[in-house]
């Protein structure tokens, strides 16, 4: 069973212990789905548009792009399960079950058919939606993630790319370190972008307490994709699968976690897929290039 609960919340409101940064134009609520209450903001109005947000981060990533499209889309944009003001739960961030919690989130807002952004880890949910429920999403606009076949032959040559995950991925260290080690996710923060200077010093410390709020879901996560996802790949368990939905899938030229490399290879896999890369960009092109990831999103929601 799923209900709506709370609405708008008047600014400055206390939720999960911390104050809930504000962004004009944003209209929060609460609701439950699958027995969890998941926080959501929305802009705008016209067609839907989900967005789901990355690493270490939540709703408040995408402001920059939201200021730009909530003209022209409702921009439904969620916490995912145990991040930002979203419930708190002992499991359930393993892919599959994110996935589903964003599955009933629509069905929750009455929305057949939405169009789909990701990015970073909420780009990897966002592939799984795609493959478990096409029928769901006009397009798919993918951001600093790669596909579900990348090649070993690019994948092996980045491995050292992902040495940050060893830090957090082990249930009792990944805990300690973004619960208490803060200067680490700052220090990501930071480096994983083409330009450090781009980030403002209340955005560094408004995602870097959201590391620490949210350690637990932060830790797990990483760790359900080392016991899940990784051996899938491995094996190979999505070649039986194709990509319907036509997608887009954005690269920072200059992104130190997925490199550009890693993103070639889907296309035989996919009825409409296009890759581009971003110049002089990291991973996190919401911040870094707002404008020509709204624009990626004009052209492919047009087609929807």
């Amino acid at each position: 069973m799923v209900s709506t609960t709370g609405s708008t919340p008047e600014h400055g409101t206390a939720v999960s212990g911390r104050t809930m940064p504000y962004d004009k134009g944003a209209a929060h609520r609460w609701v439950r789905v699958r027995g969890v209450r998941l926080h959501l903001a929305e802009y705008g109005s016209g067609a839907p548009l989900l967005l789901l947000h990355g690493f270490p981060q939540h709703w408040y990533g995408w402001r920059k792009v939201a200021a730009l499209l909530a003209a022209e889309h409702r921009l439904i944009v969620p916490d995912l399960r145990g991040f930002g003001w979203s419930e708190r739960t002992r499991r359930g961030y393993d892919t599959q079950t994110l996935a589903e919690d964003m599955l009933a989130l629509l069905d929750a807002l009455g929305l057949e058919r939405v169009g789909l952004v990701g990015h970073s880890w909420g780009a990897q949910v966002g592939f799984r939606l795609c493959l478990r429920a096409p029928e769901r999403f006009t397009g798919y606009l993918a951001l600093n993630m790669t596909h579900p076949w990348p090649r070993h032959r690019a994948v092996v040559p980045n491995l050292w790319r992902m040495w940050f995950t060893a830090f957090v991925e082990y249930p009792v260290l990944g805990r300690l370190v973004l619960r208490h080690w803060p200067g680490f996710t700052r220090f990501l923060l930071r480096h994983q972008v083409g330009d450090p200077a781009l980030w403002q010093e209340a955005e560094l410390r408004e995602f870097t307490a959201a590391a620490q709020e949210s350690a637990r879901a932060g830790q797990a996560m990483f760790w359900q994709y080392v016991l899940r996802d990784v051996p899938r790949m491995v094996r190979g368990s999505w070649r039986r699968h194709r990509l319907t939905v036509p997608t887009v899938l954005l690269g920072g030229a200059k992104d130190p976690v997925i490199a550009p490399s890693m993103l070639a290879g889907g296309e035989t896999r996919s009825d409409d897929l296009t890759v581009r890369l971003v110049s002089g960009a990291g991973h996190h092109l919401p911040q870094e290039r707002p404008e020509e990831v709204a624009e990626a999103a004009r052209k492919l929601f047009s087609l929807g």
